[in-house]
């Protein structure tokens, strides 16, 4: 397979297997308190997800290279002289694709060393875990990282999901006793305390994290990463294979828009979309067909002209969010 230079399919590993097509939502069974989905990998939907998210080669060969390492070294290694927890997180602006990057990272992680047996997918959903009742966070934390998740370890290779982890792992010194249950203070004592025991028991399982707000995430959390990533806001390169990657998309079902990515205008709609992130960039097709009545009622009609109108209509917003939010 060849390699794009933004998030194509290459990274210079090839498991050279062959995996079944259809998987999907839902097929690892698991229905617990906390858990958003459930998943057999490799998940071809999140292998396309790898794909489509835009980041440098680099990063993607660094997290992929991370998280073979996680079920490759750990249990072989004294834990003592060379420490895995086998966690590995992903901070950043949101929109920039953190969440499909973690997705397609552990479906192309299965597909590489499917050798080491069927791997499974379990995506936490933290805000489910949130109660106001004291005591309950931190029973459910503790029910569903060693209960769910260790039992699920049990099985066999393992790649858990934690998004938007400063929900369950809150920054404790930045909370005050007064304004703060110390319920949360409890949570997050429980998270490290089950990662640190589920490390130690399951050197096939790993943790992917994400956050918009690092600076909310508690350090001790963030000290037991094995890798921390930035995924940023794209730059100009990204911003074209972004761009280009949707009108392709776009001219899949009408042909004529191609035409599009040789228009003048076009040029000037990948600059003008610097400091915009990767979701709005990819929404900007749908904004430019939604400017007129005649493009809504046939996208064949869309041209660079409609779409440089979308990406200065998108900053404006983007800028008058900002004022909004100062």
């Amino acid at each position: 397979m060849a390699s794009n230079g933004f998030g194509g399919e290459s990274n210079g590993y090839s498991g050279g297997l062959a995996f079944p097509t259809t998987r999907g939502a839902g097929s690892g069974g698991v229905e617990a308190t906390g858990i958003l989905d459930s998943r057999i990998l490799p998940d071809t939907e999140y292998l396309d997800q790898w794909d489509a998210v835009i980041v440098d080669e680099c990063q993607k060969t660094r997290l992929l290279a991370q998280a073979i390492l996680n079920f490759t070294l750990r249990e072989k290694v004294n834990r003592a002289r060379l420490p895995q927890h086998g966690l590995i997180v992903l901070h950043g602006p949101p929109g920039t694709g953190k969440t499909s990057l973690a997705r397609g990272l552990s479906a192309r992680t299965a597909e590489v060393i499917g050798s080491l047996g069927e791997f499974r997918f379990v995506e936490v959903e933290p805000h489910a875990l949130a109660s106001a009742a004291l005591g309950k966070s931190q029973r459910a934390v503790r029910e569903l990282l060693g209960q769910t998740i260790a039992e699920q370890a049990e099985r066999g290779p393992l790649i858990v999901l934690l998004d938007e982890v400063e929900t369950l792992a809150a920054d404790r010194s930045r909370m005050s006793m007064d304004a703060n249950p110390i319920d949360v203070h409890r949570a997050t004592d429980a998270v490290l305390a089950q990662l640190d025991q589920l490390a130690a028991t399951y050197p096939h399982l790993l943790f992917i994290a994400t956050s918009n707000f690092t600076q909310a995430v508690d350090g001790a959390f963030l000290s037991r990463a094995d890798l921390i990533e930035h995924v940023g806001l794209p730059n100009v390169a990204a911003c074209r294979a972004i761009l280009t990657s949707s009108v392709e998309e776009l001219a899949r079902v009408f042909p004529t828009t191609h035409q599009i990515i040789q228009q003048r205008e076009f040029e000037s709609a990948i600059d003008s979309c610097l400091g915009l992130d990767g979701r709005r960039i990819r929404k900007l097709i749908i904004s430019a067909c939604a400017l007129r009545k005649e493009t809504a009622i046939d996208p064949g009609q869309l041209t660079a002209a409609d779409l440089l109108e979308a990406v200065t209509q998108a900053q404006k917003e983007a800028k008058s969010a900002q004022k909004d939010e100062s």
